[in-house]
């Protein structure tokens, strides 16, 4: 049986705003970027947080030329976020950006967020892309900086996604999904499929859509079986699977 489809995107007479927000870890685009803006333009999001974003010599021309790809912009984050960034389509209305790099720890891979506060409609939206740490300990400093700015960027409603590098039993996830104001999107409403790492043999949830508990989850999980969205595309994108999350939005 087919999985149905999300919502599609759209702003309704109240001025609350339904949005599809995809995360998706992309290797620093060094497998097929046509599969991958294929599959990125199949879920229509109007928000994409990126992790492992290109980095290096003209990293800004490469995450360009995929926004473009898959009708797209580049909002924020690259290199200057150490990776995460953040595309949206043009229905969202800007409002401001910020890209914060994390303490590095001396030996280790440097880390960063990329955030953004958007509106779509009537609805305001603090927006946070994130790659937590390999390391267990470091990684569980960093999922408290992520909700430390999150709280910081003042906002009522917002959406924060990435590859945690933790499953849903460990302790950041958990830290993250038993938080008072978030919640973890799949978990609340599950579709698609659940498993992101590997492309090619998923075992693992590492990555994760979570929103703030006035935003109502329509769905959330790795799209399978959707239009224009193809297995073989899926494999050799990236060596992640992609979480897209359908969320209605209240007005401000």
């Amino acid at each position: 049986m087919a999985t149905p489809l999300l919502p599609n995107s759209r702003t309704e007479a109240d001025g609350s705003a339904v949005i599809r927000v995809l995360s998706y870890n992309i290797r620093s685009m060094r497998d097929d970027t046509d599969a991958l803006a294929r599959v990125i333009t199949a879920c229509a999001p109007d928000l994409v947080l990126v992790q492992e974003a290109p980095r290096f010599f003209r990293w800004r021309k490469k995450l360009a030329r995929l926004a473009a790809a898959s009708g797209q912009v580049v909002l924020t984050g690259g290199a200057t976020a150490a990776g995460p960034a953040i595309l949206c389509g043009l229905r969202a209305t800007v409002e401001r950006t910020q890209d914060v790099l994390l303490p590095l720890t001396p030996g280790l891979h440097r880390r960063g967020f990329a955030t953004a506060v958007v509106r779509f409609g009537g609805a305001r939206l603090g927006v946070l892309s994130c790659h937590l740490s390999l390391q267990r300990d470091e990684r569980y400093e960093q999922g408290g900086m992520l909700l430390d700015r999150l709280a910081a960027m003042g906002m009522e409603h917002a959406v924060a996604g990435g590859d945690l590098n933790d499953t849903p039993g460990g302790r950041t996830f958990g830290h993250l999904a038993g938080h008072a104001n978030l919640q973890d999107c799949h978990a609340t409403a599950p579709w698609g499929g659940e498993f992101t790492s590997t492309a090619t043999d998923p075992r693992k949830r590492i990555d994760a859509v979570f929103a703030t508990k006035g935003i109502e989850v329509l769905g959330c999980g790795v799209p399978l079986d959707q239009p224009g969205v193809s297995a073989a595309d899926l494999r050799a994108a990236t060596d992640h699977l992609p979480v897209l999350a359908a969320l209605r939005v209240p007005a401000a």
